[in-house]
């Protein structure tokens, strides 16, 4: 991640979400976390959707071009799953949204995964219990490659969030989108520490005012 950039907000209860707020204005200037390939990379790794070894290998492997490529389609596919949200947040899902996911099935079949047996780590392991887990990895065979990671998000995020409940943040500028999994569904901000705080200001100042009038 670029020294400039302040670290990413992972907030939405979705990465798929997490994905869209991955552009946002969290104080007074908008701020791309995927501005380029390297970005890009650490955007992913930060999401957990890019173990180590392989963002070690990424970047050895991969040119800075390409890795710039990948970030303009990440940023495309990005600009496509905000405006399919946005279209259907506040109601249910329904089936006639498959034709739209189209783009979305295109990108999955690229994928090359393959499980393979790995050691746990010693803080893992247990007494009589095998030394070994399973571990899903993916062959990284072009820059087109990471885009899957993205899209597998925007899938999960797709079949497991109610679209009914898909929220903006109600800041006055703020676009962070998130999912509302409060008992209640009554979250209103996409935190109360920056936005929901915002807003109590603002109302405090606004009955300030009116007590003085």
């Amino acid at each position: 991640m670029s020294a400039k950039l302040p670290p990413p907000m992972f907030i939405a209860g979705s990465v798929g979400l997490d994905f869209l707020n991955s552009i946002a204005t969290p104080e007074d200037t908008p701020v791309d976390w995927i501005g380029n390939g390297d970005d890009y990379l650490a955007w992913l790794h930060t999401a957990g959707l890019l173990p180590d070894a392989d963002l070690t290998a990424i970047r050895k492997s991969v040119s800075a071009r390409e890795l710039d490529s990948a970030a303009t389609q990440a940023r495309s596919l990005r600009e496509w799953f905000r405006e399919f949200v946005h279209e259907r947040q506040g109601r249910a899902l329904s089936r006639s949204a498959s034709d739209d996911l189209a783009r979305l099935n295109e990108l999955l079949e690229r994928d090359e995964l393959h499980w393979e047996l790995t050691t746990l780590k010693p803080a893992k392991s247990r007494d009589a219990a095998p030394p070994f887990e399973m571990a899903l990895r993916r062959r990284w065979t072009s820059s087109k490659s990471l885009l899957l990671p993205a899209a597998e998000a925007i899938a999960q995020c797709v079949v497991t969030c109610d679209f009914r409940y898909i929220k903006q943040c109600e800041g006055a500028a703020c676009t962070l989108l998130f999912f509302d999994d409060t008992r209640r569904r009554a979250r209103r901000w996409c935190s109360m520490a920056v936005c929901g705080n915002r807003a109590k200001q603002a109302e405090h100042r606004k009955r300030t005012r009116g007590s003085d009038a």
